[in-house]
C-alpha cells in the first residue's frame, strides 16, 4: 500500500509533494534515495545525524515545492560537529528539515516526466545536476515505455559515452537505470498510476554509479486532471464509404454565383465522380443543371458524403436536420475556434447519425472514388494515404506530389478534428489493402494517447512519414520544474517517432521526398540503409553531398575492395574520380556511346557491400550528349546489380529550372520511376528521403506490396 497518497494530498489543496513524500513515492517504486529523516530543531537534527554516517546533505523541506537552492535552504558535505552552524545558516522551514547521508559521487542524471495536455504522462531521461538546463540534453517518451524503450533514450543522449567507463571511472549500473526509467514510466510506474493528479515529477540529481542509482533529490507538481465535459465519441466507422461514397450532397452552391459549393461539383463533374450529385438550396430549384433540394432531409435517398460550404453560423443546424440522411458530412467553414463550438458541431453531427470532417477543411481526395477537393487533380490511384490537418497544405501535397510521380490512395483534409482525427482513420488504413504508405501532416494531436497506440500498431504493418508543425514552439505549460523547463514537443515528436519506428521529417520537401521514395523502393526491415554510394556528373555538387549525407546519418566511405579494384582496372581517364563520391564527367560518360559510364557504375556495385546507390545528374549536362542516352543505360546498370543482391537505386535530377530542360527533365524523371528507381529534384532532398526510409526499416517487418 503506497504511504504517499498525491492524489488525496491534491484533493486538499496541495501543489506539491515535499521531498520526503517525493521520495517516499519513489521508494514505492523500487527507487532509492539516501538515508535520512526530518526534524523540526536542531536537538532532532543530531539525534538523526547519530544515527546516520557523515558527512550529511542539510536542507529545508517545502510542502509548497520551492526552489531550496534559491532560498538558500542546501547545505552540503556538513560533519556532525559543523551540524548546529549549518543549521543556524538555514532559513526558518516551518515543514521542517531533511537530513541525508551524502551520496557517493557519480554521474549526475535527471529523470522524471510530466503529463502532457495531449498524449498524457510522458518520461524524461537527461544529464542534471545544477546544470541540467544548461547541458540540455534528454530525451523524452510518450508512456508507457518498454525496456528497449528506456535502452533507447540512454543511447540517444549526446552525452551518452559519459554512462560508459570513462577516465578510469567504471561504467555505470545500465539496468538498474533503466529499471529506474520503467519505475517511473513503465506500464506500471508512476506516472501512469498517479496520472490523476501528478503534473510533473523531478528527480535531480539522481546519481548512477556501478554498484547503484540514488535519488538525491526529487519533487512533484501536483494538478488534479480536469473533468472531461464531452460527449461519449463514437467508435471510429468505416471509412471505406467516405472514400468512394455513393451519392454526394452539396450545401453552399449558389444559383446566381460562383460559390464554393458550385466549384466543388463543378471538380466531382470533371473528376468523373459516378453516383448522382445533390445540391441543397432553401430556394432554387436548380444549380449547376442539377435538382436542387431545400434541405438536407429532402433527399430523395441517404448519402455517403455531404459537403458542407455554408458559413460557420448556419452549419450546425444543418447538420442537425440530416438524421439518417448522410454518413459523412463535412464542414468547410471556419470560426469555431472556441472548444464549445466545436463540440457543439460534433454532437449536432451525431445527433444525425453523421460523422464529422472539420470543420474548417476542405475535404477528401480519392481517385478510386473519383473524388477531389482539388481542380484538376491526378486521376491515378496509388497506394500513398495522407491525412493532413491544413487544406491549403493538402493542395502543395497534392500538386507537388504529382511532379514528384507520387499516386495517392487519398489525402483527407481533418481541419481543426473536432469529430473524427488522424487516430480514427490511421487504424483504418492499418488494415486498408489500397493502403501501402502512410503520411501525416499534424499541427495538434487532439487525441494524443489514442493516435500513439495506432503508431504503435503501425510498426511493422506499414511505414508512416510524420511531418508535424510547431515542433520548435516550447510546450504551453508553466514550467514549475527542471522537467518542465526542458520539456518541448518537438524533443517529444522525435521520441514518438523512435518508439513507434515512424520517420519524422522537417519540411514538406521531405515529406514529399520520403513518400515518393518508399512509395518506389521496398524497405528492408532489419537492415536500415547506411552505406551510401554517390556517382555523378559534377564533382563539387558530389562533395557538398557526402557532407549532407553524413548529417543524415549515412555513411559515404571508402569503397568495398572489390569495387575498388574492379574500377582500377577500368583505368579511367583523366578527370574521373574513381574514389566514392564518384565523378565522372559528362563527357567521359558519353564515351562509347555510353558504354564506359555502364561499365563505372557495374564495376561500383558489383562487389555488393553498399545500401543505397545514388545517381546525380546534371540536367543540361546530359542534354549537351542528347545524341546519347546516357541516363538509361546507367538506370539499367544499377538495377541489375540491386535485384543481385544490392541495395536501393535512386537517381537526383538536377538543373536550373528553365522551362524547356524542366520539360526533358520531367520525361528523364518518369523514364526513371519506369525503372523502379526513386527520384529526386536535389542531393539534400534525397539524403532526407534515405534517412526516412532507413528509419522505417530499422523497425519490424513491413508488409509487402501486391
Amino acid at each position: 500500500m503506497t504511504a504517499i497518497n498525491p492524489s488525496s494530498l491534491a484533493a486538499l489543496g496541495r501543489t506539491a509533494l515535499s521531498e520526503p513524500e517525493a521520495k517516499a513515492l519513489l521508494a514505492d517504486f523500487g527507487v532509492r534515495s539516501p538515508s535520512g529523516g526530518v526534524a523540526y530543531d536542531a536537538p532532532g537534527l543530531k539525534a538523526l545525524a547519530a544515527k546516520l554516517t557523515g558527512p550529511f546533505a542539510l536542507k529545508i523541506v517545502s510542502r509548497s515545492g520551492a526552489h531550496k537552492s534559491e532560498r538558500g535552504g542546501v547545505r552540503l558535505g556538513v560533519t556532525a560537529d559543523g551540524l548546529d552552524a549549518a543549521f543556524r545558516a538555514m532559513p526558518q522551514a516551518p515543514d521542517g528539515y531533511l537530513i541525508e547521508e551524502m551520496a557517493a559521487p557519480g554521474v549526475e542524471l535527471l529523470l522524471g516526466g510530466y503529463r502532457h495536455p495531449r498524449f498524457g504522462p510522458v518520461v524524461l531521461a537527461g544529464f542534471g545536476g545544477v546544470l541540467a538546463e544548461v547541458l540540455d540534453d534528454i530525451a523524452l517518451r510518450v508512456c508507457p515505455i518498454t525496456s528497449a524503450d528506456a535502452a533507447d533514450m540512454l543511447a540517444t543522449l549526446r552525452g551518452a559515452a559519459l554512462l560508459g567507463a570513462f577516465r578510469g571511472r567504471p561504467a555505470v549500473d545500465r539496468d538498474l537505470l533503466m529499471s529506474a526509467l520503467l519505475a517511473i514510466g513503465g506500464a506500471d510506474g508512476l506516472l501512469l498510476r498517479h496520472r490523476d493528479c501528478i503534473a510533473e515529477f523531478d528527480v535531480n540529481p539522481a546519481i548512477a554509479t556501478a554498484s547503484g542509482l540514488i535519488a538525491v533529490d526529487a519533487r512533484a507538481v501536483l494538478q488534479p486532471l480536469p473533468a472531461d465535459p464531452g460527449q461519449a465519441k463514437p467508435p471510429p466507422p468505416d471509412f471505406g464509404a467516405l472514400l468512394q461514397p455513393n451519392a454526394i450532397a452539396v450545401a453552399g452552391a449558389s444559383a446566381t454565383t460562383l460559390a464554393h459549393g458550385n466549384q466543388y461539383i463543378r471538380q466531382l463533374q470533371a473528376y468523373g465522380f459516378p453516383g448522382p450529385i445533390y445540391p441543397v438550396h432553401p430556394k432554387a430549384a436548380e444549380i449547376e443543371g442539377l435538382p436542387a433540394f431545400a434541405s438536407l432531409a429532402d433527399l430523395p435517398e441517404a448519402v455517403d458524403y455531404a459537403y458542407i460550404a455554408v458559413g460557420a453560423e448556419a452549419a450546425p443546424g444543418m447538420l442537425a436536420t440530416a438524421a439518417g440522411i448522410a454518413r459523412f458530412v463535412q464542414v468547410m467553414a471556419s470560426g469555431f475556434a472556441d472548444p464549445g463550438a466545436r463540440q457543439a458541431l460534433a454532437a449536432a453531427a451525431w445527433s444525425g447519425g453523421a460523422r464529422l470532417l472539420g470543420p474548417n477543411c476542405l475535404g477528401v481526395h480519392s481517385p478510386l472514388g473519383r473524388v477531389s477537393f482539388m481542380a484538376g487533380a491526378d486521376p491515378r490511384p496509388g497506394g500513398v494515404a495522407v491525412l493532413a490537418q491544413s487544406g491549403g497544405l493538402s493542395l502543395d501535397i497534392l500538386r507537388r506530389g504529382r511532379r514528384r510521380g507520387i499516386c495517392f490512395r487519398t489525402v483527407v483534409t481533418m481541419g481543426d478534428a473536432a469529430d473524427l482525427g488522424p487516430a480514427d482513420m490511421l487504424p483504418w488504413l492499418l488494415d486498408d489493402p489500397e493502403t501501402t504508405t502512410i503520411g501525416l501532416y499534424l499541427e495538434d494531436a487532439p487525441d494524443g494517447a489514442r493516435l500513439f497506440r495506432a503508431l504503435q500498431q503501425a510498426r511493422g504493418r506499414k511505414p508512416v512519414v510524420l511531418l508535424v508543425g510547431g515542433r520548435t514552439a516550447a510546450g504551453a505549460r508553466a514550467a514549475a520544474s527542471h522537467t518542465g523547463a526542458l520539456a518541448s514537443d518537438g524533443r517529444l515528436w522525435e521520441g514518438l517517432a523512435r518508439q513507434t519506428g515512424a520517420a519524422l521529417v522537417d519540411s514538406l520537401d521531405d515529406f514529399l521526398a520520403a513518400l515518393a521514395a518508399i512509395q518506389t523502393l521496398r524497405p528492408r526491415p532489419g537492415a536500415p540503409t547506411r552505406r551510401v554510394i554517390l556517382f555523378g556528373n559534377g564533382g563539387g555538387a558530389g562533395v557538398l553531398a557526402a557532407d549532407a549525407f553524413q548529417r543524415a546519418g549515412l555513411e559515404i566511405g571508402p569503397l568495398p575492395d572489390a569495387a575498388a579494384t574492379a574500377l582500377a582496372a577500368l583505368n579511367l581517364p583523366p578527370g574521373a574520380s574513381a574514389a566514392n563520391p564518384i565523378d565522372v564527367p559528362g563527357n567521359l560518360l558519353q564515351r562509347d556511346d555510353g558504354r564506359l559510364g555502364v561499365a563505372v557504375v557495374a564495376a561500383a556495385l558489383a562487389g555488393g557491400g553498399w545500401d543505397a546507390f545514388v545517381m546525380h545528374m546534371n540536367v543540361p549536362g546530359l542534354l549537351a550528349y542528347e545524341h546519347v542516352d546516357i541516363l538509361g543505360p546507367l538506370i539499367r546498370a544499377a538495377q541489375a546489380a540491386a535485384s543481385g543482391g544490392g541495395g536501393h537505386v535512386a537517381v537526383v535530377l538536377r538543373s536550373d529550372g528553365d522551362p524547356a530542360i524542366e520539360a526533358k527533365k520531367q520525361a528523364f524523371a518518369a523514364a526513371a520511376r519506369a525503372s523502379g528507381a526513386a527520384v529526386f529534384n536535389e542531393l539534400p532532398e534525397a539524403a532526407a528521403a534515405l534517412q526516412a526510409l532507413q528509419a522505417i526499416e530499422r523497425s519490424a517487418p513491413v508488409i509487402p506490396r501486391s
